[in-house]
């Protein structure tokens, strides 16, 4: 049967064919390795760390020490979608994350748009993570050895000011570079091997950022709250819409809820274990973010943060006066960031690897390597990107770049919840339920992201429109010709 145009943008595949596609494309499919607690720990892993390390530094020049109001914000959107994930994943127990569930509810060309979010949004978190690893890596080295990395081999060719772009033709940012390769091998090894070296950083990280708070408290000084607001208007920062701005700013730390739904095919027993994972990760992140960030604004101004780099060992130098507590710490970031990293590419390859199994990208990405479980081609192709950009660009652009994508799909997993139960009817397997009925919490999810991206800056809305349009482009000329539900007709 021939379909129209219009109902190739709008045709679905049913969520009950999503895992079994997977086994039944003609190769290996990816394999049920992951329990609740590696789970929990990818989420965990790709999300605490990476706001607290770095974008303390971009988030609190805006709000002032109302930036924990910002990450209150957040976190409460975060969690409202977080409900959203777990009905979700229950229903849609795929690999793919919110491009799955946009599939099975809201039509192909929907979800297209939603994977070119998320792909966005994955591929710019891992290059933005891995550039601030250098700054942590050096403050390391520093403190443990007397030597630092030269400045042209930790310095980005590219650098933007917001405005303008100065080329550096002699740097070459290497670190992050070194970083990816060392995540790249790691990875095609298969993804339990990744999962259980990721759950041990994780529980090290966490260890770090307590010291990090019991330290830093002992030099609080609640001075360092007054005035709470920002009350710089020169940048359009005052009162609440710098807090609003400071949690768009924050917000894409809150990608590790997405990484734990893009395992949906590697998880044993997903309608149970990944609502769970979700929930828990979003308590532990949340409960760890205001820690660290009460203690960094008790122990420092808020005027201190600016520009300021590997901020959290400075701020345990200056408390204790002494080398050793921000050598702790800075060790802390270096292993953090690598699990941050980590976590996110696998993400991108796992988004990939479900588009590709859709048949809407090329087959590369969906070719699996029998013996590891693990997609090689795809792994090597998002490595080889992920450290170019990280090795080439800053990243002043970056954070609000994948903030805007993470919303985005924020909105869209929001939007599925009464979609997919209207289509599945009331007798459908599932787990959990978000409470107050399909339209309540998602309603809110939806507009509390609507609130956070509003104060996101003019530049990030051009750039997200310019690959929206390369999405549209290549879903055209590419993807809805090749899609397999043609096969299906």
């Amino acid at each position: 049967m021939n379909l129209t145009l219009g109902q190739k943008l709008f045709r679905t595949k049913p969520a009950e064919r999503a895992h079994e596609d997977s086994q039944a494309h003609g190769g290996a499919g990816l394999n049920r390795t992951l329990g609740l607690f590696p789970l929990t720990m990818i989420g965990v892993g790709a999300t605490v760390g990476t706001g607290i390390f770095f974008t303390m530094v971009e988030a609190v020049p805006k709000a002032g020490p109302a930036v924990i109001l910002s990450f209150l914000i957040a976190a409460l959107t975060a969690g409202l979608t977080a409900l959203c994930y777990a009905e979700l994943a229950g229903r849609v127990p795929a690999s793919g994350s919110s491009y799955s569930f946009a599939y099975a509810t809201v039509g192909e060309f929907a979800a297209f748009i939603v994977a070119a979010c998320l792909l966005l949004e994955y591929g710019l978190a891992g290059s933005a993570v891995a550039i601030g690893w250098s700054d942590y890596l050096n403050n390391f080295l520093q403190n443990a050895f007397g030597w630092e990395i030269p400045a042209s081999l930790r310095s980005p060719m590219f650098v933007s000011d917001h405005s303008n772009l100065t080329v550096h033709s002699g740097n070459f940012n290497l670190p992050p570079v070194l970083l990816v390769i060392m995540c790249c091998i790691l990875l095609i090894r298969g993804t339990k091997e990744s999962a259980t070296t990721n759950a041990v950083m994780v529980v090290i990280k966490l260890a770090i950022l307590a010291f990090f708070a019991a330290i830093a408290f002992t030099g609080f000084d609640a001075n360092n709250f007054t005035p709470f607001f920002n009350t710089d208007n020169s940048k359009g920062f005052a009162g609440m819409a710098g807090v609003t701005a400071a949690a768009g700013t924050v917000f894409f730390s809150f990608i590790g809820l997405d990484t734990i739904a893009t395992a949906g095919e590697e998880v044993k027993d997903p309608r149970r274990n990944v609502p769970i994972g979700i929930l828990a990760a979003l308590i532990i992140v949340t409960v760890f973010y205001l820690l660290v960030a009460m203690a960094a604004m008790g122990a420092q101004p808020a005027h201190l943060f600016e520009g300021q780099q590997a901020g959290l060992s400075v701020i345990l130098q200056n408390v204790t006066g002494q080398a050793w507590p921000a050598l702790v710490l800075s060790a802390g970031a270096v292993i953090s960031v690598f699990s941050v990293t980590l976590v996110t590419i696998y993400g991108q390859t796992r988004i990939l690897y479900a588009i590709s199994r859709d048949g809407l990208i090329p087959k590369t990405f969906q070719k699996v390597n029998p013996r590891t479980g693990a997609p090689v081609s795809n792994t090597l192709i998002v490595c080889l990107v992920v450290g170019l950009v990280a090795g080439l660009v800053d990243a002043t652009f970056l954070w609000d770049m994948v903030s805007m994508g993470t919303l985005t799909a924020f909105i869209v997993v929001s939007i599925a919840v009464p979609v997919i139960r209207a289509k599945q009817g009331p007798g459908a397997e599932h787990g959990f339920k978000v409470p107050f009925g399909p339209y309540v919490i998602p309603g809110l999810s939806v507009l509390a992201c609507l609130y956070i991206m509003k104060d996101l800056p003019l530049a990030t809305y051009r750039v997200f429109i310019i690959w929206m349009v390369a999405a549209v482009a290549t879903y055209f000329l590419y993807s809805v010709r090749h899609s397999r539900l043609n096969r299906k007709n």
